[in-house]
């Protein structure tokens, strides 16, 4: 299983702070699973064609897409943020 938590807007959208989830076999980057993630649930399908640009991080490490996920992992995943 995957924990997948939301945050600020991404959150606000989706309806929820997280999701645990257990993806397909093949689903083992960053980019498979938010695309996976979807096409299978239309409340994050809505947030991430509101929201297109967002970061991402992988067990709390700043990641991108390309970076691997596996059992275990949580995922976040969240708008750009901006210092002032």
């Amino acid at each position: 299983m995957i924990e997948i938590r939301f945050f600020a807007a991404l959150r606000e959208r989706v309806g929820s702070d997280s999701l645990t989830i257990t993806p397909p076999d093949g689903v083992d980057t960053v980019a498979a699973l938010v695309a996976w993630l979807a096409d299978d649930n239309a409340s994050v399908a809505g947030a991430l064609e509101a929201t297109p640009r967002y970061m991402v991080a992988v067990n709390e490490v700043l990641s991108q897409e390309q970076a691997a996920v596996r059992d275990g992992d949580v995922v976040a995943l969240f708008p750009p943020v901006t210092g002032g």
